[in-house]
């Protein structure tokens, strides 16, 4: 079979509080799109100073453990040298360092191959930035 390119961008909106956002049924619909049967790689990735990707579980209070351990680890306070924007707002440029703003993921058979429990997410403690952007890039092969 041909290798296959094929690349989106979609919008999600994470609203005004912290969130972790379950991209997992965008990247499906996506891949059952441009990828049908054939196995190759998804990568995404959002072009934002202050947002990242993670894979992990979502609805078992994980992805809330994981705002609560980046509160902990980056607190949103007055410590920070990057000052504009609601108090705190520096740490979120930390963010993408700690959870980077891309990931690649296999495909197989036109399907992520994540495990069980795991999710493709979107994480934004920026509160200032409703509107968020992920580029989906299917390299087939």
């Amino acid at each position: 079979m041909a290798d296959t390119f094929a690349s989106r961008t979609i919008d999600v909106t994470t609203g005004d509080r912290e969130t972790v956002h379950d991209l997992t049924a965008a990247c499906a619909d996506f891949l059952a799109e441009v990828a049908r049967s054939q196995c190759g790689l998804l990568n995404l990735f959002t072009p934002h100073a202050t947002a990242g990707l993670a894979v992990i579980e979502t609805g078992a209070g994980s992805d809330d453990d994981l705002l609560t351990a980046l509160g902990s680890l980056l607190p949103a306070d007055d410590r920070w040298r990057h000052r504009h924007g609601s108090p705190g707002h520096g740490r979120d440029h930390v963010l993408p360092a700690i959870v980077p703003p891309h990931a690649t993921l296999p495909v197989i058979d036109g399907t992520l191959a994540l495990g069980t429990w795991q999710s493709v997410t979107l994480v934004d403690t920026n509160r200032d930035n409703p509107r968020r952007q992920v580029r989906l890039t299917f390299l087939g092969c």
